[in-house]
């Protein structure tokens, strides 16, 4: 643990994260006013209490030709791990959730510090339900650009918390597969609209890139969505497959060879049980020629969106399609996820109607979407 001292709290965090890093916790803050000049001059300042769990530090041995790290010997030796039992894991999911709950207070308080120009800005992206630790980063950003510039509006800011989050997520692939992509495959549970969605890539595939598509199908469990996707595969005039087995897979994949692009939907199913991912990873191949993508509703809770994400880090998945965002006003999740797992965004869907309600996504579209509400 460590104390720091500073004029705002801001500047305190900025102390606290070159020093520490961002597991750092804080423990305490409180208000010191202090005295100069024979007490004729009276000062005000932060004093925050931070600690971050003790890192064992590696001991070199000089005695050798060349240094060596040795680690303490009591961490030298393999010590049999404890196996887990259901109560050391909910205890561990209390603290982990105690943890969780004192960050939060701490970020809730250091918000209120900021300046007011960015008060207005932090509340709309928590509206817009961004993590707090985004907007934390976004206002610690914001707060060093404020006290080097003079006569931000919020305009400004705005645009400027645009970059700072761009920058954040610029090294993650965006929109659709490139050329060299013969098969793609679509996972998500019962209900997001997969089918409708992968009608809406074909249809563009053929439209705009004029290639030849073919269609398969794994939803064997709901002979609507086999009859729905029968009518699109018509009016594109596609070939469909049906498989019910790995076999039938292999078998369908030799008939639709002259197609250039196969679009695979998966069935929709309660993917918070692992015994579905691993009928998924025995019925459907990942090859170097395909590209995965995780198909959710933007309507969902975040926690079991992450229920599902969970489950499917088993498999080679590339980037999110987020369907119905004509039904919510808030997209910060999206952000929060494509951050969280490090997966990049191929498109987001607003509607119905095939192929007019889909949209390839980049980031500069994705900033706007997410900027777009009045800051007051």
């Amino acid at each position: 643990m460590k104390k720091f001292y500073a004029q705002t709290m801001p500047e305190a965090m900025l102390q606290i994260r070159q020093e520490l890093g961002e597991e750092a916790v804080i423990l305490s803050q409180r208000m010191i006013t202090t005295k100069k000049f024979l007490g004729l001059v009276t000062t005000k300042q932060f004093e925050v209490t931070a600690g971050i769990d003790e890192v064992v530090k590696p001991v070199f041995d000089k005695t050798a030709d060349f240094p060596t790290a040795v680690l303490p010997k009591q961490e030298m030796q393999v010590q049999p791990q404890p196996v887990a039992t259901e109560q050391t894991q909910e205890l561990r999911n209390e603290i982990a959730d105690l943890k969780a709950m004192v960050q939060s207070m701490s970020r809730q308080q250091e918000q209120t510090k900021y300046p007011q120009e960015l008060v207005a800005l932090l509340q709309y992206l928590k509206q817009q339900e961004l993590d707090d630790e985004l907007i934390t980063y976004i206002g610690d950003e914001l707060f060093i650009h404020l006290r080097k510039h003079r006569n931000v509006t919020t305009a400004i800011l705005r645009q400027e918390a645009k970059r700072i989050l761009a920058d954040k997520l610029k090294h993650l692939p965006f929109g659709a597969c490139d050329a060299s992509i013969r098969y793609v495959n679509l996972l998500g549970p019962t209900g997001v609209g997969k089918t409708t969605t992968i009608a809406k890539m074909a249809a563009r595939t053929v439209l705009e890139q004029k290639k030849k598509v073919g269609f398969m199908t794994t939803d064997t469990y709901r002979i609507a969505a086999i009859e729905q996707l029968k009518t699109y595969a018509s009016l594109l005039q596609a070939p469909l497959e049906v498989v019910y087995t790995s076999s039938d897979y292999a078998a369908a994949i030799e008939r639709l060879q002259t197609q250039e692009r196969i679009f695979i939907d998966t069935a929709g199913r309660n993917y918070k049980e692992a015994r579905y991912i691993e009928e998924m990873k025995k019925l459907v191949s990942f090859t170097e020629e395909t590209e995965t993508y995780i198909v959710l509703a933007a309507t969902s809770k975040q926690q079991d969106m992450c229920q599902i994400i969970d489950q499917f880090q088993e498999l080679p998945f590339q980037k999110f399609v987020f369907t119905k965002l004509d039904e919510t006003d808030s997209i910060g999740t999206i952000v929060n996820l494509m951050v969280k797992y490090n997966k990049g965004l191929a498109y987001y869907t607003s509607g119905q109607e095939v192929p007019e309600d889909i949209e390839e996504a980049s980031i500069e579209q994705l900033m706007t979407l997410l900027f777009q509400g009045d800051i007051t």
